[in-house]
């Protein structure tokens, strides 16, 4: 079977033509791997005063403690100048610190130097972010999401794995308006039959979508066998990437399992290939396939960055440095299914390299049926006219 031809291919920036940068955080403490470090953090960071906050906020150009802000779209933290905030923290939310690395986030905008609001208001259960990552000879082009991906202050040491923008695959909440160049659901389905839905086109993008030196590129086919064999494959790889309901687990003798007890604190993470065992110190996950180990993201591995996010030593004194005093047990449920993740994610390859285009649906023949050049508006966020959302210091804005 001939592999998938990127011949003048349309690019997912015209497929799905509204993006967003990723939220910046600009400050590591509003983040963690779990949630009760952040409260912890927080109580700390309020019953400090004076000097003593500012310097545990960690003030920058976007934000210091006097800052003015209204709240995050959806979120229930509080808009008054954080020199003089208290009470609870806002209740964390699940946030994607890095690939297939789930972390927690504080969801105040006083704390966030770039926040994004116009993803937060879209931000719900139906929703799915598909997120561009940097070009790599074997990783992933596109990553998909339930949660929203956002840049720790760490990702200037490792820029290549910073998240690229970020496609919703709505405009408004409750999964209306999908994102898409207007007219493309309906050329479709002249060649396929049906109408395709939202998901089905996304499944496709994240089956074929791959690297190139204008964006990521999209192949698309007017073959009906080919789109259904695609598709499917794509919804096993959505399944996997978001990690929604049940979990993915592998055959019995192939599922990893911890073979040697992990320590309280590891400080080092080996692969021992002939073993195919991952050591966490004195500790023994196995078996660890070598496809897992071996899977990367923006060139750089994703089991060693995902260990290193909950290794590295905090500086003392900072709110980082609250955290847990030994390995959480959850930390190794979690481990052991991003193992099998990557794992199964890595198996779909050679099914995705035997997709092939077919008839192409090329970028001329989308020019000619006028889907492209998409709309000036479909690159713009939606208006979103039915709710108020707090300002600054209690005001209401409407949106």
């Amino acid at each position: 079977m001939p592999s998938v031809t990127h011949d003048d291919a349309p690019l997912l920036a015209d497929l799905m033509p509204w993006s967003v940068a990723p939220p910046r955080l600009g400050r590591g403490w509003p983040t963690a791997p779990d949630a009760a470090s952040l409260k912890a953090r927080w109580d700390a960071f309020v019953k400090a005063d004076g000097p003593e906050r500012e310097a545990l906020f960690g003030v920058t150009r976007a934000r210091n403690l006097h800052s003015a802000v209204a709240q995050l779209p959806g979120q229930s933290s509080g808009t008054g100048r954080l020199a003089r905030a208290s009470g609870p923290c806002p209740e964390p939310v699940p946030v994607l610190h890095g690939p297939f690395d789930e972390h927690w986030l504080i969801p105040d905008h006083r704390l966030i130097d770039a926040a994004r609001p116009e993803l937060w208001r879209v931000a719900d259960e139906r929703q799915v972010f598909a997120v561009e990552q940097a070009a790599a000879p074997d990783g992933p082009a596109l990553l998909v999401a339930s949660v929203l991906a956002v840049i720790p202050p760490q990702a200037k040491n490792v820029p290549a794995a910073r998240p690229g923008r970020i496609r919703p695959l709505y405009r408004r909440p409750g999964g209306l308006e999908p994102n898409l160049a207007p007219g493309l659901v309906d050329h479709l389905a002249e060649h396929l039959g049906h109408s395709p839905a939202p998901l089905d086109i996304l499944a496709w993008t994240v089956a074929v979508a791959r690297p190139g030196p204008d964006g990521c590129t999209v192949p698309l086919t007017a073959d009906p066998e080919l789109w259904a064999y695609g598709t499917e494959l794509g919804h096993r790889m959505l399944w996997l990437m978001r990690r929604d309901g049940e979990r993915p687990k592998l055959p019995g003798g192939r599922r990893p399992y911890v073979r040697a007890p992990l320590p309280a604190r590891p400080l080092e993470l080996r692969y021992d290939r002939d073993e195919e065992a991952l050591y966490l110190g004195e500790g023994r996950i196995s078996p660890v396939p070598p496809a897992a180990w071996d899977f990367e993201v923006g060139g750089v591995r994703v089991l060693e960055q995902w260990f290193t996010a909950r290794t590295t030593p905090p500086e003392p004194g900072t709110l980082e440095a609250v955290r847990p005093a030994t390995w959480p047990q959850t930390w190794t449920s979690e481990l052991l299914e991003v193992i099998t993740v990557l794992a199964l994610l890595a198996e779909l390859r050679p099914q995705q390299t035997e997709l092939a285009t077919g008839t192409p649906v090329t970028a001329a023949e989308l020019r000619r049926a006028g889907v492209l050049p998409v709309p000036a508006a479909a690159r713009r966020p939606a208006s979103v006219l039915d709710h108020h959302e707090e300002g600054p210091e209690g005001q209401i804005t409407l949106i």
